[in-house]
């Protein structure tokens, strides 16, 4: 059995900087067309001169790596949709040069919410970020938002509603998207408001706390939002299964060093493996008709790629064909970096399925 998709898109990917970069990205360059590219770096990318060389550093590396091991560069065709770090110093101004340069997708981390995000917002609905978000809706910008409160770990996305509820209604124009959905309780809202949608990780439509407290402690499983309860998981899965209008694909893939993750580092690297995992979940619930919905038209249509990213435009003659054969394949137990190593989601596990 064989499925072929086209245009896989990533909507929400850690590449990381630097040596960890060059290891990463090839994983995400040889299965998708296209990532969303988190900017919560150090420092952040919080300018369209730093948004501009990020995204030059990440194709540099594409085409180092080609070069390196003899690959036409047409079989890492990728679009980097560099996201912009929404800091206390970014103005109305800065704003609209990063719109008119193409960078239309921004990144709001709440202060201290995760990984790097002591740049983040303290107070999200203050006049100065009221201003900022009038612009963007003005612009026709994109917010992606790291959805979660200061409270009790499993109630902060859960108590973010607030916050997502006075956006969607002050900024009706103003396409939000809530990143990482982690929890049942936000679900309503989708539906409620129409320019609010969601991104789905596969974590966590396939995992929930049970795995990373129900045992010995695994910190490989340790993210943020934090995964949930069965109750949660199941939600969740149920609206990737069935493609679900207002949700697409975004892996929130965010490697750490083995030492890092050892000390307490949030975040799970699932790049190595993104499509034939999700083939094998849909294929078991009989849902493979929906995964090219899931993985890539969903995103289009709600990001409006064909509007602004200048690839997208040629995406429908010319597309990326990535095809999955229902075939055993094994999951690395570890990636090499520097002096240590990445250990991705289902290290060394034997899955059914595999990229031709």
């Amino acid at each position: 059995m064989q499925i072929t998709l086209k245009n896989p898109l990533d909507m929400h990917l850690h590449l990381r900087d630097g040596a960890m970069l060059d290891v990463v990205t090839p994983f995400s360059a040889k299965s998708f067309a296209a990532a969303v590219i988190m900017p919560n770096l150090t420092p952040p990318i919080d300018s369209l001169e730093s948004a501009k060389a990020y995204k030059q550093a990440i194709v540099d590396s594409i085409h180092s790596y080609a070069k390196a091991h003899k690959q036409p560069l047409e079989s890492l065709a990728f679009e980097p949709l560099c996201a912009l770090y929404i800091t206390d110093s970014l103005t109305p101004k800065a704003l609209e040069s990063c719109a008119n340069s193409g960078f239309k997708l921004l990144k709001l981390y709440p202060k201290g919410a995760t990984t790097n995000s002591d740049n983040g917002i303290a107070q999200v609905m203050d006049s100065k970020m009221r201003a900022l978000f009038s612009v963007a809706q003005d612009q026709g910008m994109i917010l992606c938002i790291h959805g979660e409160s200061g409270g009790f770990v499993l109630e902060r996305e859960m108590e973010f509603g607030v916050v997502l509820r006075e956006l969607a209604t002050s900024f009706p124009r103003l396409k939000i998207i809530v990143e990482h959905l982690s929890d049942h309780r936000t679900i309503p809202l989708l539906e409620e408001y129409d320019n609010l949608y969601a991104t789905l990780t596969l974590h966590h439509i396939t995992l929930d706390l049970n795995d990373v407290a129900g045992g010995m402690l695994c910190h490989h499983h340790f993210c943020k939002p934090v995964l949930k309860t069965p109750k949660d998981k199941q939600a969740l899965l149920e609206l990737a299964l069935n493609a679900h209008k207002k949700v697409s694909f975004g892996s929130d893939s965010a490697p750490h060093s083995l030492e890092s993750k050892q000390k307490g580092a949030a975040g799970i690297f699932s790049a190595p493996a993104l499509l034939p995992q999700l083939a094998e979940l849909f294929d078991k619930h009989n849902a493979l008709h929906n995964l090219q919905a899931f993985v890539s038209d969903n995103a289009m249509r709600i990001y409006e790629l064909a509007c602004w990213v200048e690839a997208a435009k040629s995406w429908e003659k010319s597309p990326k064909l990535i095809t999955l054969e229902k075939s055993p394949s094994k999951i690395p137990e570890s990636i090499p970096c520097l002096d240590s190593s990445l250990t991705p989601l289902r290290a060394g596990e034997m899955i059914a399925w595999r990229e031709v």
